[in-house]
């Protein structure tokens, strides 16, 4: 791999192969997890398990349609508390987790223990169609139990069971050591997923599993050089694939000060008022990205103006 030059931005690529039997899809998401990790201040173990999600999502929803949306939760018993992912069919994904301060040791081979941090709980993913534009339909929402709290693991046993696609699910980030913040650590970060569909001959089926099994990590092949179409040469061997789509990726959050205005202009107005008087103003943090909206007084009062008239 010495002759492939560095991936210069994030991006998501999504292939067929074997007469349309296998589905591939691989993602470069190091900046994506980098900002992700500047904005809410997670410890290395925490980023790497925010990373390991937000990269399956962008996977997982790489055929979503315009309009459609896609949500991956772990709810879960370990000290992270719970991790939240969205990705849209833009190639914009945005997340968090409960609390980022969680961490673990390293592992006896030089691992992250995002098990360790996450424990028991369930895995959910959720398919949404028009949300945003107000058509709102009947969202989908599949879920299983976390089986061992890698997060690869969980999406391909998610697969497996609720959507019935037996799948290969490889996630990935590379913290470099004593960096001076979390942004400047995540060094590489993406990710593989490989579908068998109905139909795949044995033979297929296979050549993939060895191929598979004997494909260097992920971030290993980042942090030389790889892009998407050399991480799914590498893990599809001798099989020819059919790129149906590329696409940038990046970390981005759909929120925004005027929906903060709208989200402070449905409160109660006594609520207002006191918010008003005890704080002489308001300040709205986003879950996601942890943006702040702040709001003034003189702008409180204006709202209040409006909610009494």
């Amino acid at each position: 791999m010495n002759n492939i030059k560095p991936a210069t931005a994030d991006s998501l690529l999504r292939a067929m192969a074997a007469d349309g039997t296998v589905r591939c899809m691989a993602a470069v998401t190091t900046r994506t997890v980098a900002e992700a990790a500047a904005r809410h201040g997670t410890s290395p173990t925490a980023t790497a398990a925010l990373g390991r999600t937000l990269s399956g999502a962008l996977l997982l929803g790489s055929s979503l349609k315009e309009l459609d949306r896609l949500t991956v939760q772990i709810v879960c018993e370990g000290a992270i508390g719970g991790i939240t992912a969205e990705a849209n069919a833009n190639g914009a994904v945005r997340g968090y987790v409960r609390h980022p301060e969680a961490d673990a040791p390293l592992k006896a081979n030089g691992k992250f223990d995002v098990s360790r941090i996450i424990g028991d709980g369930m895995f959910y993913v959720t398919h949404e169609s028009g949300y945003e534009v107000g058509l709102y339909r009947e969202p989908y929402r599949g879920s299983v139990p976390i089986v061992s709290g890698e997060i690869a693991e969980d999406f391909a046993y998610y697969l497996s069971q609720s959507e019935q696609i037996p799948s290969a699910v490889m996630l990935g980030v590379f913290i470099r050591a004593q960096a001076t913040d979390q942004a400047a650590a995540v060094e590489a970060a993406g990710g593989l997923m490989i579908q068998i569909m109905p139909g795949a001959s044995d033979k297929i089926i296979s050549a993939i599993e060895t191929s598979v099994g004997n494909i260097p990590h992920t971030t290993q092949m980042i942090r030389e050089g790889a892009g998407t179409r050399d991480m799914l040469r590498a893990a599809l061997g001798e099989i020819a694939f059919e790129v149906m789509e590329e696409s940038a990726v990046e970390f981005q959050c759909s929120c925004s000060r005027e929906r903060a205005v709208s989200l402070v202009s449905s409160i109660d107005r006594t609520e207002l008022e006191a918010m008003l008087r005890e704080d002489k103003g308001a300040a709205m943090t986003c879950h996601f990205c942890n943006e702040t909206y702040r709001l003034d007084e003189a702008e409180l009062e204006s709202i209040l103006e409006e909610v009494k008239g």
